[in-house]
């Protein structure tokens, strides 16, 4: 479960960058080191999950910073109530309503991995290390706006392929 929660991170990171929003940390150090830096991220804990539990703390800590970075979006975007009641991204970092129908799915599969591998594989672990992750919620929504307003910027003012759908969002000069 923990291999499938830091996968469909990185898919919900490479499905923004594919379709022109940017990525998290791209506005900052640019959309190479920011895909570099999570490629690094997500191979260090794939390594992880093959080692014994050892390192059971560190996998529960990416597990539930994988909850709280589902939990920030739902929580810090508009959303809509689904028919079982669970919030439904409407829109997202620009993404827009037509690609909501495959990027809610990418993030419901990391919460509902990342909370089965804190239940179920990382037993050795305190419950309180994922726990504590999602106290970085708050922290979360204002940097993902921070860094939304920083690509809306750079869409405007240094275009490219990688934030090429917030050129849509950004008036011009």
């Amino acid at each position: 479960m923990t291999r499938l929660t830091v996968v469909s991170l990185a898919g919900h990171v490479v499905f923004e960058l594919g379709a022109g929003v940017g990525m998290p940390l791209a506005s900052v150090i640019g959309p190479y080191a920011a895909a570099s830096f999570w490629t690094l991220v997500t191979g260090g804990v794939l390594t992880a999950t093959a080692r014994d539990d050892s390192t059971d703390t560190f996998l529960a800590a990416a597990n539930g910073f994988g909850l709280a970075a589902v939990s920030a979006h739902l929580l810090g975007w508009p959303t809509r109530r689904t028919r079982a009641g669970l919030p439904w991204l409407t829109d997202c970092e620009g993404l827009g309503p037509k690609l909501m129908p495959f990027y809610n799915p990418i993030l419901y599969t990391s919460a509902v991995a990342g909370l089965l591998a804190v239940v179920a594989e990382n037993r050795t672990a305190r419950l309180r290390i994922p726990m504590a992750m999602l106290g970085l919620v708050p922290v979360l929504v204002a940097y993902q706006h921070w860094e939304h307003r920083r690509l809306l910027g750079q869409a405007r003012t240094r275009p490219g392929w990688w934030n090429r759908r917030l050129r849509r969002l950004t008036p011009a000069l």
